[in-house]
């Protein structure tokens, strides 16, 4: 098994909110400027996003098709700049002069590469086909995007009540209540919570974009970065699972202005509880 990895770097907290991580930077990056380009069917940007989507499931570096890929080049390009910042440019990094050192700093940067992998190329089989609307927006946690989900609704705003039939102001509250979720919606995302190691978790992941993207439900990709760096950090997962289940719980207004939902919220309430969390690993 390998060790846990080391904490994010120095001035970035759980919540990924003080300093931006790495992931959280290059997926950004990349995803600004496929996204706009496939959503104007240019030629570059097309291949782009096709090539990501059939990386999906793949390890970043070890697939060789994976190779000269723009989010692994833009994680690199981020990591030489961070060393040049930090006084590194013309010297040898002080992480080579142990072991220790060295293997943490190559552990680190692994689960910095999954974590960007992993996210990027969710985004492309999430943006495929899809020219008229954005799948990254920010805002969109994993929770709140699986709660609209389960409520049966699609894209980001609804047309009319929320109930779709003219309801009254209770009878629309009543509709959006949790227990009124898609069940067979909040097992999947309850297997996503269960999830016991990086492999099982992208592939769960990916199962609910493909639902997502069939409803034109958006995902804030750069959070999702955030959130895949921590979760493979044992000592941080169950933040990440907190989060998850805190968004799922919290109602969104279809108006209400979008923003980044991260790791350190301070809601209460969690979905996932220990029963469902073994009721889930006996079913996978």
């Amino acid at each position: 098994m390998a060790p846990n990895p080391p904490a994010p770097p120095t001035g970035t907290d759980t919540d990924g909110r003080a300093d931006l991580s790495l992931p959280r930077q290059a997926v950004a990056r990349t995803i600004g400027r496929l996204q706009s380009g496939y959503q104007r069917d240019v030629p570059w940007a097309v291949a782009s996003v096709a090539r990501l989507r059939r990386e999906a499931g793949r390890d970043a570096h070890v697939s060789p098709t994976a190779w000269g890929l723009d989010h692994l080049e833009t994680l690199a390009e981020l990591r030489e700049e961070r060393r040049t910042a930090d006084g590194q440019k013309d010297g040898v990094s002080p992480a080579f002069f142990t072991s220790l050192a060295y293997k943490s700093r190559q552990e680190q940067e692994r689960c910095e590469d999954t974590a960007v992998h992993v996210a990027v190329t969710l985004w492309a089989l999430h943006q495929q086909s899809l020219r008229d609307e954005p799948m990254h927006l920010t805002g969109w946690s994993l929770g709140r995007s699986v709660r609209r989900l389960a409520h049966g609704k699609t894209g980001i705003r609804d047309s009319g009540s929320a109930t779709g039939d003219g309801g009254t102001a209770d009878e629309i509250r009543a509709a959006e209540r949790v227990e009124n979720a898609s069940e067979t919606v909040r097992r999947r995302f309850v297997r996503i919570g269960a999830a016991s190691d990086t492999d099982v978790l992208a592939t769960r992941l990916r199962e609910m974009v493909l639902l997502l993207r069939s409803a034109r439900i958006p995902l804030d990709y750069t959070l999702l970065a955030d959130q895949l760096l921590l979760w493979q950090d044992e000592n941080r997962r169950d933040s990440v699972r907190r989060a998850w289940g805190r968004d799922f719980h919290r109602r969104y207004g279809s108006s209400r202005q979008a923003r980044t939902d991260g790791v350190g919220d301070t809601l209460d309430t969690e979905i996932v509880s220990a029963e469902d969390l073994e009721m889930a690993d006996a079913d996978s």
